[in-house]
């Protein structure tokens, strides 16, 4: 799994990629990508919205359902992908290039500082797939116990 070292990643499976100027793209992690599968369409907001850090700013259509899409950062939106809009599968075929979601002028530049760095991404992810294999075990126990 790709996870580029010069970007910050929220707990939500979000990438940030800081620019000059106080801005930054955002995006989904490899992570995201393969949790999702098939994107059949996204929602996001228009250029001029704002955007808050911790709130639903968008969704992403998925053949399992539909999943919102939580802000890692706070900010007005400069610039929307429209290419990712016309074909959503662009962030399953490029999730750190092309595949892009939103250009965003931070209001607080310090919201970076609560972002994980690539590392801290990587423990993040590891945690989680040790925890899910735990419950996995548990869930397996309980069921052999009911036979």
């Amino acid at each position: 799994m790709s996870i580029p070292e010069d970007r910050l990643y929220s707990e939500e499976h979000l990438w940030v990629k800081k620019e000059r100027g106080g801005r930054v793209y955002l995006g989904f992690s490899d992570f995201a990508r393969r949790k999702y599968g098939e994107i059949l369409d996204l929602e996001l907001p228009e250029e001029g919205e704002e955007i808050e850090r911790g709130e639903v700013f968008g969704s992403v259509e998925t053949p399992r359902g539909v999943e919102e899409l939580v802000a890692p950062v706070s900010g007005e939106v400069v610039e929307v992908n429209e290419e990712v809009l016309e074909d959503p599968e662009l962030v399953s075929e490029d999730p750190y290039g092309d595949g892009w979601l939103l250009r965003v002028k931070l209001s607080d530049p310090e919201e970076l500082e609560e972002l994980m760095s690539a590392d801290e991404y990587e423990d993040y992810l590891e945690e989680g797939f040790e925890e899910l294999e735990e419950e996995e075990e548990e869930l397996e126990f309980l069921s052999e116990e009911e036979e």
